[in-house]
């Protein structure tokens, strides 16, 4: 970023946030203007625009030209491959979509419930670990020998997402070269849709708990099920039964109840709670167009470990690309080299989220957005029910209510499923003779 650039940040904090910082001195200005949120979200952008925006230039000329007919050179595939894609999207709906999605036509039921079940357990051990390290990382202080020490916090959300997705880069990329893949039809710039809001989301996640609880984080995700499928109707422009929806808001609901009820803490400022209510709506926003436009992708011919390495390669340029203008990404390393233990969580904490995005890319393949939502829901009610068995929390007439809701929605989900197959199995004959 240029230099000049930094100068005025001084000048813009004081414009939008006179209340709070008129009365600091224009050292501490140019010290502390990085602590606002906002102002770290707006470099984030700033980063990433330098990627998108010539790539979309780029995109756009090598389609004027038709480039795919008159293109010739060393180049040609690579283009071609980030541009065009080698096969069309329409011919794979029945090879792929289709045929991943309607296995239970195909395979037993027994075969699909230990797939769902092993989807599941693998989606909570791998997020249950990497919340409590999550919360570790981003909310104690490192290097403090006694209580009484203060010792040092790391403020980077950025190369956290980065540190996350560079690992998982790495295993998709191996696991690619190792076991054999589809053959790859999808354009690949269209993962850096996926890519953004991933990244976005992620930022948002980590940076939501300096300014709220982490309980408070947990009851916004337990309750974005409705706006995971409101986004698939936008985005894949999907069609949900009545009782989805009425299952969805009974889940949110049920764990919004047990959670609410089931906190302790004391509340934050009225400003730290806006600010971290307006990140977590980012989150939620960011993170239902995510799971939707892969859900959209896997339209096109590729393995969940292909939909993890498009998806990684364009965040870990988009990330490191705006740590390295902003000069953060080598302050990042040095906190690292300073705090081993640091350097231990952040290492063990991208482990986790690889293998969550392993589990995450084959439950939308095989289940859907929604399906995968419900079982990110479940996690946050197991959370609570392990809180209380360990450290002997206390659960309200009012949280028990509560669970019991989320247990009958998720019945009366299984249920009307199974009804609607089996009304879709009656009617097949018929059509078949028509």
């Amino acid at each position: 970023m240029p230099s000049f650039l930094w100068r005025l940040w001084p000048g813009l904090v004081l414009i939008l946030f006179p209340s709070t910082l008129a009365d600091d001195k224009e050292s501490s200005l140019l010290q502390d203007w990085h602590d606002v949120w906002l102002f770290r979200f707006f470099l984030n952008m700033l980063g990433y625009a330098t990627i998108i925006i010539p790539g979309y230039f780029l995109i756009g000329y090598f389609k004027r030209i038709n480039y795919l007919e008159t293109g010739r050179g060393i180049c040609y595939p690579v283009i071609k491959a980030c541009v065009f894609g080698s096969e069309s999207k329409t011919g794979l709906l029945d090879d792929v979509s289709i045929a991943q999605r309607n296995d239970a036509d195909s395979g037993s039921s027994a075969r699909q419930a230990f797939k769902l079940v092993f989807c599941a357990a693998g989606l909570q051990v791998s997020y249950l670990t990497w919340g409590v390290l999550q919360e570790r990382v981003m909310t104690r202080s490192y290097g403090a020998s006694t209580p009484e020490e203060e010792g040092e916090r790391f403020k980077d959300s950025q190369f956290l997402v980065f540190m996350n997705r560079i690992l998982a880069l790495t295993v998709s990329g191996l696991w690619c070269l190792l076991f054999k893949q589809p053959r790859h039809g999808a354009p690949m710039y269209k993962y850096s849709f996926a890519s953004l809001s991933n990244v976005l989301s992620s930022w948002c996640q980590y940076e939501a708990l300096k300014y709220i609880s982490f309980p408070t984080q947990v009851l916004a995700k337990a309750s974005k099920v409705i706006p995971v499928m409101l986004m698939g109707k936008i985005v894949s422009h999907k069609s949900y039964e009545y009782w989805e929806y009425l299952t969805a808001a009974l889940i949110s609901l049920g764990v919004s109840m047990f959670l609410l009820t089931s906190t302790t803490g004391k509340h934050p400022s009225t400003v730290t709670t806006f600010s971290g209510v307006v990140i977590l709506g980012g989150y939620i926003v960011f993170d239902s167009f995510t799971s939707n436009w892969q859900d959209n992708l896997f339209k096109y011919k590729m393995s969940s470990v292909q939909m993890m390495f498009g998806v990684n390669l364009f965040s870990c340029l988009f990330t490191v690309g705006s740590l390295l203008e902003q000069g953060a990404f080598f302050d990042s390393l040095a906190f690292m080299t300073r705090h081993s233990e640091f350097a231990f969580h952040a290492v063990l904490l991208s482990v986790c989220s690889a293998c969550g995005q392993l589990f995450i890319f084959y439950t939308i393949a095989q289940f859907g957005a929604a399906v995968f939502t419900i079982i990110m829901t479940l996690r946050q009610a197991i959370a609570i029910l392990l809180s209380c068995f360990l450290y002997g929390h206390v659960v309200t007439m009012v949280g028990g209510f509560g669970m019991a809701v989320v247990f009958l929605a998720l019945f009366l989900r299984v249920y009307a499923r199974i009804r609607m197959k089996a009304g879709r199995r009656a009617q097949q004959p018929q059509v078949q003779k028509v």
